[in-house]
């Protein structure tokens, strides 16, 4: 979602510093931009709708010379009030002395906000941001940070902020409260962000602020206070990527770059993780929580958008494997039904970014009933490795475009990891997990293989270009595969598509089919294939149009994209995938529309 930047440090990297980070957080979708700079007794602000782009035009057009050393940016995503000027942060108080950016909602903010138009302030946005500002500036008596801690006690809701004050031109606040907000350490300098892509340009030494923490930077020091003012140490961490991994390399796009980069991706996802002798699996993040999987009668693998996907095929693994039953839940439903979870339960919630709201609210409803919980998430330091009980990283470096795409090939694979894991400790013999795990390593080359015949895809793309509907169909460990490539093309080229098993062709769907509506089939070989066969047959008969995902031609086939074949039927739906990521990136860079950016949509929703 919403992007935060802030500095505090020199006044000739200032400006630069803002607008670099800002351009870094463009992934995270939005719809406008802004900047407020401390400069000598006055504050600069500037605010556009449209991209950075928009923004940095009109700063140079308009921007004074910089000798102040604090400011803060932000890029938004419309939640409270449409994408204007005026509802683009910066926000300020009352007599514009105080400013701030913000990310999160503020569930109560019209009840402050009434009391305070009940004591004659004025608004000029239609924001909830815009209420914090005003509540400050009611509150300040002449220290800001005392002015914010009290703020905190008014707010309700999922908050990041970054303030600063006009009557205290070197100073810079930063808290945190159910909102990602990571703090940069560089030479006499502070810069505090959203997430770490606007930061590892400057430094790579962080810290990682905790829900109920406040961060009071002056003339690049620091301190970390909790909401009642106390003092805490946090621990300088060291981000293990550099800023050429987020950036395009020299593709076109970050998707196709990402797309590219899996055999690398799956590489670093195993790496020191499988045994070969003992067939085993090990995982450093487990450690400290292995003696309980012993006791683990029933999984729950949590997610949602393309996470729930790889937790779907998750669950296949893991009742194929496990020795336990398992069961995937999308993380916004969970807290909302009936879930039998006790001791003996074992959550994994998997998320990229590590900081889905809707997937820590369920976090912290499992942990409450006494399960292990333990996270999949590529994010070092974010709120969901924190706050499990143990994890595992992903370890494929930055994700910069919107539609997720290396992630989910990861995930899916520590998935299958995880049911290896637990099922060596329950019925899953050396002779079967071995074979399996050895698969594993030889995946890389195969992934490598089907992305030399990229462009082929791109042909088939062609094919669909002016198609409105598709239906996407596949069975067994296939199915969650068609329900993630329907959501690809529905991200990246805004083609309504349905993903279905192909056993409920008949139960509805197949009502949907006629020449219009091409079928995108997921035939590759298992056990399965004569069924898939036999459903493709039946969109034939409706003159539907079909498009396979297989390891050879058939003649029931329209069209045929290759791939090659993996070495494990559990390994196969990852090469599936990728083929139809690639489907979706060629449709949509032939519709014309913004791969990297699609609209609407943020990388990291951090809201419910």
């Amino acid at each position: 979602m919403c992007g935060i930047v802030a500095y505090s440090g020199k006044s000739d990297q200032l400006l630069s510093t803002l607008m670099s980070g800002l351009k870094r957080l463009e992934y995270r979708g939005y719809d406008s931009a802004g900047i407020s700079l401390i400069n000598a007794n006055t504050i600069y602000t500037q605010k556009t709708v449209g991209k950075v782009g928009v923004l940095e035009e009109a700063i140079g057009k308009r921007a004074p010379r910089i000798i102040g050393t604090v400011g803060i940016a932000h890029t938004r995503w419309a939640t409270h009030g449409r994408a204007t000027e005026r509802n683009a942060h910066p926000h300020s108080s009352a007599d514009e002395k105080i400013w701030l950016v913000h990310n999160g909602i503020i569930e109560n903010y019209q009840e402050i906000k009434d009391k305070l138009v009940s004591k004659g302030i004025e608004f000029q946005s239609e924001t909830d941001t815009e209420v914090i500002a005003k509540l400050i500036g009611d509150l300040y008596k002449g220290d800001l940070r005392e002015a914010v801690l009290e703020s905190t006690v008014y707010l309700r809701g999922a908050f990041a902020l970054c303030v600063m004050a006009q009557d205290e031109p070197e100073r810079l606040i930063g808290v945190k409260m159910a909102s990602p907000l990571v703090v940069g350490i560089g030479d006499d300098e502070v810069i505090i962000a959203s997430d770490v892509s606007a930061i590892v340009d400057r430094t790579k030494q962080v810290i990682y602020l905790e829900d109920g923490e406040l961060i009071d930077v002056q003339k690049g020091a620091y301190t970390v206070h909790d909401f009642e003012g106390a003092l805490r140490y946090k621990q300088i961490d060291r981000v293990d990527w550099d800023i050429e991994a987020a950036t395009k390399a020299g593709f076109e796009h970050y998707l196709l770059k990402e797309i590219m980069e899996q055999p690398a991706a799956v590489t670093e996802t195993i790496r020191g993780r499988i045994i070969r002798d003992d067939a085993q699996v090990k995982f450093g993040g487990l450690i400290d929580v292995q003696s309980q999987l012993g006791g683990i009668q029933r999984v729950v693998l949590l997610g949602i958008g393309t996470s729930y996907y790889a937790a779907k095929l998750g669950e296949l693994y893991f009742n194929a494997l496990a020795g336990v039953p398992a069961v995937a839940v999308m993380s916004p439903e969970y807290r909302y039904t009936s879930n039998p979870i006790d001791e003996h339960t074992w959550l994994i919630a998997i998320s990229q970014s590590g900081e889905t709201a809707d997937t820590i609210a369920a976090i912290e409803e499992a942990k409450r009933k006494g399960a292990l919980v333990t996270g999949v998430v590529n994010l070092v330091g974010s709120t969901v490795a924190r706050i499990t009980d143990a994890g595992v990283y992903n370890h494929i470096g930055p994700e910069i475009s919107v539609a997720s795409t290396k992630a989910f090939t990861s995930q899916s694979l520590l998935l299958l990891l995880h049911a290896i894991l637990l099922g060596r400790q329950h019925e899953l013999n050396f002779t079967q997990a071995s074979e399996i795990l050895n698969a594993v390593e030889r995946l890389p080359k195969i992934i490598e293989r089907l992305l030399e015949t990229h462009e082929d895809i791109e042909r088939v793309a062609l094919s669909l270009k002016d198609a409105k509907n598709l239906l996407y169909i596949g069975r067994q460990y296939n199915y969650p595969v068609a329900l993630e490539g329907a959501l690809k093309i529905k991200e990246l080229a805004y083609v309504h598509a349905e993903g279905l098993s192909g056993g409920e062709l008949k139960h509805g769907f197949i009502a949907l089919i006629d020449e219009s509506v091409p079928t995108i089939a997921i035939a590759t070989t298992d056990t399965v294939t004569d069924k898939m066969l036999a459903n493709i047959a039946e969109v034939r008969a409706r003159r539907g149009k079909v498009i396979a995902i297989a390891n050879r031609a058939h003649k029931i086939f329209d069209e045929t994209i290759l791939v090659p074949a993996a070495d494990s039927t559990f390994l196969q739906p990852l090469i599936n995938a990728i083929a139809l990521q690639l489907l979706a990136y060629y449709s949509a860079k032939l519709r014309g529309v913004d791969v990297d950016q699609p609209r609407n949509l943020a990388k990291s929703v951090t809201v419910e």
